[in-house]
């Protein structure tokens, strides 16, 4: 997995309504997401975050 979301997070939304692969989703405790096996790693997500909560953790 590259792309994850941070604890800077402040769950607007943003990451999951702008991801192409619709890999982001809110889990059980409302905290976004990103499926690793779904996303396709464009970095849209992270691109669109105005909180800058998510980074590719392979770079």
């Amino acid at each position: 997995m590259a792309f994850v979301i941070g604890p800077d997070c402040v769950q607007c939304g943003t990451c999951k309504e702008n991801c192409p692969a619709e890999a982001i989703f809110q889990n059980d405790e409302d905290k976004f997401v990103i499926d690793s096996e779904k996303c396709v790693q464009c970095g849209t997500c992270a691109e669109n975050c105005p909180a800058k909560a998510i980074i590719n953790d392979e770079e």
